[in-house]
């Protein structure tokens, strides 16, 4: 076997991880699904791994650390720890995946929201490039299958007119961010050639990342839609990671008295998940069947186990009590610790500005509507994941040993905040998903 060969021969040279052979190896993980790769294959690359070495003091050098993240993403299954932060891939994205801010977190040195401005625009900036990266992929590969110019995943393909409307949909779920990026106009979603445009958009917003992005994508198996469950799950959760933080940059602007900021940070964060409802309509393009094929394979993995929606919802309050001890938080004890710790919120922030005379009149009425809205989106968010779930899953249980959409609908409408009022049932706005709009 070709991966044999090409693995034994890098071991018996000078084993350098700047030349090791991903493509070989990725080919035989993309050919059968991770799930189904062969235990010689996946003992020769823990052998590996064991051999390739991390300094005990400073950071390892990037070829290193790529192939440190690589090996232990595809070694998820074969070392019993499979997870949904390792089905996405989330440390070769370099989104928060560890139980600390350490190797996986993201944008090691870009800050992290609650610094200074340039610090804040810089991780705002890489997030939406990541966004446009892993739509224009999504839609690349889609493209490439529609004109058989591909064998990868070749169950289930989708219609061409489904192809169609996933280009039209990613188009537009992009959009927002390459009009932060200053490249409004650029693409239009009714242009027959708006993925490919994209495609070329995407591929100069970070050179140095195509590796990473390509080897991110290890599917379970070998059905079409997985592709864009994976790039759309992952676009989630760089999306997530942002919302938080913004949040906590929201806390420090509320303990400092700074409504103007606070409110604006709030007000961004909004827009950002508003502008996200494209993602779930691009979703929703997903063949049901095709989905419930693949995700026999994804047992172990849940959005349960989602760190970045988990600190979202912990930053905008404090969990109480019995939501705290749910199976939701058992699943992310790093975040469940921040909490008992005494992680701060915008609640209680919130509060205390008001309470301590920081927050009045005008002030307070600015930072209360900006947190009303942020609430808004999120309970528009809950429910269309519920709502989507649901027509993927119906009764059925989920994944990670979780009760799926009955679980879905009993957290939708946990309060986002209790020091302002907010009525998730009187601000309903059209479902994003809105039957996958074309």
């Amino acid at each position: 076997m070709r991966f044999v060969r090409e693995l034994t021969s890098w071991l018996s040279g000078t084993a350098e991880a700047d030349n090791f052979p991903y493509s070989e190896v990725l080919a035989e993980f993309h050919r059968v699904g991770k799930h189904f790769v062969e235990k010689e294959l996946l003992a020769l690359l823990d052998q590996i791994r064991t051999q390739v070495t991390v300094p005990a003091a400073g950071p390892p050098a990037p070829a290193v650390r790529l192939l440190r993240d690589f090996l232990d993403v595809a070694l998820d299954k074969w070392d019993g720890r499979y997870d949904y932060r390792s089905y996405l891939a989330l440390r070769l994205l370099r989104l928060p995946c560890g139980e600390d801010d350490g190797p996986g977190r993201e944008d090691d040195g870009h800050g992290d929201g609650d610094g200074p401005v340039a610090g804040a625009d810089s991780a705002r900036r890489g997030r939406d490039q990541l966004l446009v990266r892993l739509v224009a992929d999504a839609l690349a590969f889609e493209l490439a299958a529609g004109a058989d110019a591909t064998d990868l995943l070749p169950q289930d393909r989708p219609s061409r007119e489904v192809v169609a409307k996933r280009c039209r949909l990613g188009v537009r779920a992009a959009s927002p961010a390459l009009t932060r990026l200053g490249l409004a106009g650029a693409v239009h979603d009714r242009e027959p050639a708006a993925p490919a445009t994209l495609r070329d958009l995407a591929a100069g917003l970070d050179p140095a990342g195509e590796l990473a992005l390509r080897l991110s994508m290890l599917p379970v198996y070998v059905s079409h839609d997985e592709y864009l469950f994976i790039r759309v799950l992952q676009a989630y959760e760089s999306l997530f990671a942002g919302l938080a933080d913004e949040l906590r940059a929201t806390i420090a602007a509320l303990s400092a008295g700074q409504a103007r900021q606070a409110a604006d940070r709030l007000a961004y964060a909004c827009g950002q998940l508003t502008a996200a409802g494209p993602l779930f309509s691009l979703l929703a393009t997903m063949q049901p069947a095709a989905f419930r094929t693949f995700r026999q394979y994804t047992e172990g993995a849940s959005a349960i186990q989602s760190r970045s929606y988990k600190l979202v919802e912990s930053l905008c309050r404090t969990p109480e009590g019995p939501r705290l001890e749910s199976p939701a938080y058992h699943q992310v004890p790093e975040v469940r610790d921040r909490v008992r710790a005494g992680q701060p919120s915008v609640d209680e922030a919130f509060r205390a500005a008001v309470r301590d005379g920081l927050l009045t009149g005008p002030d307070g009425d600015l930072v209360e509507q900006a947190m009303r809205g942020f609430a808004t989106a999120v309970h528009q968010w809950r429910r269309t994941h519920h709502r989507l779930a649901t027509r993927m899953l119906g009764p059925r249980p989920g994944t990670g040993y979780t009760e799926g959409t009955p679980y879905l609908a009993a957290v939708r409408s946990i309060p986002v905040f209790t020091s302002v009022t907010h009525d998730p049932i009187s601000s309903r706005t059209t479902d994003p998903t809105g039957g996958a709009p074309s």
